[in-house]
């Protein structure tokens, strides 16, 4: 029972007693057994047994049963209710309660097939996504960075979606002194684009630290074009940071500039990088921008869904980004990630993400 209970509610892995249990042929020995009961039990006693009871093996079977074997069970429903119909008599109660039947079996019927498309039984492919995302959110995370460094990362999917398509990936050198990261936007939004966040991120994280950083953009942009996906391309920037010294190289493919606050100063300055979209067309060199970040500095990635809106301008979204930006200054940075996607951010139509790199000492 436990391993039936585990296999049903969780997607786990089930015991030998229930793969045998959930076998097409006992399942559906067990179902067109319960059917003809239920239907049995409904001619004898209405009042206790009511049809809307064959709902039941319908609901199991669109879990567990493939779909061609479920319309068998469709098939004995639809004997049962019209036998009901004809013994006990109709009326509008049993016509009610034979359209919920009908729209039941559409229902279990649509969940088969989508069942079948991925193999899997149960909620097993629920279980999956919700693996995935993990997965997703468990790549991005930050590696800790020592005394002297802070940073934030946000992002929130479009239309408060588990999946985005923005993600970060990010690596560390193994003497510590050098973190090396990318934030990324792939094409779409949502669970369109979750999937396809999922394979580059484990791609980009492999390529993160194993290559020279000049031959990472490239690398990310060689392996897109390979995909040969419809939507396939996706924005980047790349940044390498000397933890020692302050010293950085920021690079950008297709992607809104990064942003430098200088504390001396006290003012922001974007930094304009060039570079084609990934997976468009082959590009073996991205231009650098380098840089030093002092102490009280903060340099500022973020996606191009938290500054686009209809009808403004790219560089308009970037200026309130800044104008937030400044005012964050005054109050600190702690939660600033989170406070300027609130305070910037249009609608949740689109996916952003934002990464804030501190400099304390």
């Amino acid at each position: 029972m436990l391993g039936l209970a585990g296999a049903f509610f969780g997607g786990r892995p089930a015991s030998a007693l229930t793969r045998r249990l959930l076998r097409e042929p006992v399942v559906m020995a067990v179902l067109l057994a319960s059917t003809l009961l239920l239907g049995l039990s409904m001619v004898q006693w209405e009042s206790i047994v009511p049809a809307i009871a064959l709902v039941l093996p319908l609901l199991f079977g669109g879990l567990f049963v493939p779909p061609r074997a479920l319309t068998w069970l469709v098939g004995t429903v639809a004997f049962c209710l019209i036998a009901g119909g004809i013994v006990i008599g109709g009326g509008q109660t049993f016509a009610a309660v034979t359209v919920v039947v009908g729209i039941t079996a559409v229902v279990s019927l649509g969940l088969a097939r989508s069942r079948a498309r991925l193999g899997l039984q149960g909620t097993m492919g629920e279980s999956m996504l919700v693996d995935l995302r993990d997965r997703l959110a468990a790549q991005g995370r930050m590696p800790p960075l020592g005394r002297g460094w802070q940073i934030d990362l946000k992002h929130h999917a479009a239309e408060r979606s588990s999946f985005s398509g923005d993600f970060a990936v990010a690596s560390r050198s193994t003497d510590g002194r050098v973190l090396e990261l990318a934030l990324v936007d792939v094409s779409g939004k949502g669970h369109n684009a979750g999937t396809r966040a999922l394979l580059l991120s484990g791609a980009f994280g492999g390529l993160l630290g194993s290559l020279p950083p000049g031959q990472f953009l490239p690398a990310a942009n060689a392996y897109l074009l390979r995909q040969r996906w419809p939507e396939g391309f996706a924005t980047a920037v790349h940044l390498v940071v000397d933890l020692t010294t302050g010293e950085y190289e920021v690079r950008s493919a297709g992607h809104p500039p990064a942003i430098h606050f200088h504390a001396g100063s006290g003012r922001w300055a974007t930094l304009d990088t060039e570079g084609g979209l990934l997976g468009v067309y082959e590009q073996k060199h991205y231009e650098p921008v380098t840089g030093r970040m002092r102490p009280g500095d903060a340099l500022m990635l973020y996606t191009d869904g938290l500054v686009e809106a209809p009808r403004r301008d790219l560089s308009d979204g970037i200026d309130k980004l800044q104008g937030e930006a400044e005012r964050l200054v005054a109050h600190g940075f702690d939660g600033g990630a989170q406070k300027l996607i609130n305070a910037v951010a249009s609608s949740d139509a689109d996916d952003r993400a934002l990464l804030l790199l501190l400099r304390t000492i």
